[in-house]
């Protein structure tokens, strides 16, 4: 049987829809048990790479100026790429305030 994927959508920022054709939104699947943030980044890389560059470090790491929020929360602050994503999850990405 093949792994789990969940769609996850990423909602931009005007400052990033450039990199995607303008759009404000960009789905991708997250693949895993729990499908995680740092999984359906992976497959934004696929898809998307100059976006994904924008929102990771070469370490792999979300880039100190970029917060991503899941379900409500700061995803730093509920496990990083490590965050469960629940099925249909949102990623709200916004410029770090500081």
């Amino acid at each position: 049987m093949g792994k789990a994927a969940t769609m996850v959508v990423f909602v931009l920022p005007a400052t990033l829809r450039h990199w995607v054709g303008g759009d404000t939104e960009v789905k991708v699947f997250a693949v895993g048990a729990p499908p995680t943030l740092g999984a359906a980044l992976d497959t934004l890389r696929r898809t998307h790479p100059v976006l994904e560059e924008r929102l990771r470090d070469v370490d792999g790491r979300i880039r100190r100026h970029i917060s991503m929020v899941v379900c409500g929360e700061n995803a730093r602050a509920v496990g990083g790429l490590d965050c469960a994503l629940p099925p249909g999850a949102e990623v709200y990405v916004l410029p770090a305030l500081g």
